[in-house]
Parts: structure tokens; C-alpha cells; sequence
């Protein structure tokens, strides 16, 4: 089973969560919060898998309340569900240590997929998310080496990040070891001066980098 979290101020949206939730057979509400302080008091104890994570809130807002989950729980998954995609918000949670962003227009089986994703550690970006960090990631560039300066196998490491292989995944489509994909992530990043997984995807749909 999956233990998932919620974190939101308004009690109907936990509610309504819940209620899609328990129809799937693999994912299972353990614990709620009304904002970040009073899921990170909880979360040691609880150790969810994924955390649906607000990011308005009242008292602590859903960037430092990422932060101060993941502090306790570090094993956690942090999916951002938010009402908008927040210009200044994005960021900052993601480098909070968010994994996912989504909006919460998406329908009940998406969200499902993306807590499964998440468990599983793979990011789901909602493309008005995408679009913002694609821009952020931007500001960046010029400490970036262009596309043609990562080698052939790291290209195709890539490219497999950018659709959601995890390095296991990768490592069963490449005939390589996962310590071997670990190496050619860690050289990514460093190359790309980015900071995670999710950057890498991001960097290689602005830069049209997918099968």
C-alpha cells in the first residue's frame, strides 16, 4: 500500500481527496494536516510515502511546509496540489524538495498515477509548471553547456529521465548497472548545473532532448 498524506487548509478538499482515493486498492490516507507546521509534527510519525502537499496556506505555507516534512520524514514524497500554478511558488518548492506539481483540476485518475509515480520516485509536472521552471532553469543557462557537450550515453540517460525512467528502469532498457546510471545522473548534473531529476526532464523538453 501507498500511504499518502494530506495537507490542506479546507476540510472539503481533504474530504473530497479521501473520497477518490479510497477507491483505489493501492493507496491508502493515513494522516491530514491543516498546513505545514501541523503535518511536519505529524509526519515523523506517520512516514508517508507521498505527502499531497497545498501550497496557500494559513500559518505555514505548503514551500516551508515541504521543507520541514521532508526534514522529518525524509523517506517522504512531497506532490504539490495546488489551485494555481503560483509564479513564486513554483520554484521555491521544488527546491524545498517537492517531487511532483499539479493543479487540482486534474481528474482522479491522474492524480492516482502521479501518487504512484511519486511512490515509485518519479516526478509528474503539471505543463503550467513545467513552462515556469522551463524559465527558471533559464536564467541559468549560461552556466550550462549546450546539448552537443553531454556524451552519447548520457544523452540517452536523458532521455529516459525525461519520460519518467527511474534508474532502475533505465538501467533494465540500457544493459547497464544502476551504480552505472547513478554515475551518468551525478555527471548530468553536474555538466547542466542543474540540481535533481526533475530539472534534468525539464532541461530536456526546453531543449526538445526525448525518444
Amino acid at each position: 500500500m501507498i500511504r499518502v498524506m494530506l495537507v490542506d487548509d479546507h476540510g472539503m478538499v481533504r474530504e473530497g481527496l479521501k473520497y477518490y482515493l479510497d477507491v483505489e486498492d493501492d493507496i491508502e490516507v493515513v494522516g491530514e494536516a491543516g498546513d505545514g507546521k501541523e503535518a511536519a509534527e505529524l509526519v515523523s510519525g506517520l512516514k508517508p510515502d507521498v505527502i499531497l502537499m497545498d501550497l496557500i496556506m494559513p500559518g505555514t505555507d505548503g514551500v516551508e511546509g515541504t521543507r520541514l516534512c521532508l526534514e522529518a520524514s525524509p523517506g517522504s514524497k512531497v506532490v504539490v496540489l495546488t489551485s494555481k500554478a503560483e509564479d513564486d511558488m513554483v520554484l521555491p518548492a521544488v527546491k524545498a524538495g517537492a517531487l511532483s506539481y499539479l493543479l487540482k483540476d486534474v481528474s482522479a485518475e491522474e492524480l492516482s498515477a502521479a501518487i504512484r509515480n511519486a511512490a515509485a520516485g518519479k516526478p509528474t509536472l503539471h505543463p503550467m509548471a513545467s513552462t515556469r521552471m522551463m524559465q527558471e532553469v533559464s536564467g541559468d543557462r549560461e552556466k550550462a553547456l549546450e546539448p552537443n557537450q553531454i556524451s552519447p550515453r548520457e544523452m540517452e540517460v536523458l532521455k529516459l529521465i525525461a519520460v519518467g525512467y527511474g534508474n532502475r528502469e533505465i538501467a533494465e532498457e540500457l544493459f547497464i548497472s544502476e551504480r552505472t546510471v547513478k554515475t551518468h545522473v551525478t555527471h548530468l548534473l553536474e555538466k547542466l548545473n542543474l540540481r535533481d531529476r526533475t530539472q534534468l526532464a525539464i532541461y530536456a523538453y526546453q531543449n526538445n532532448i526525448t525518444n
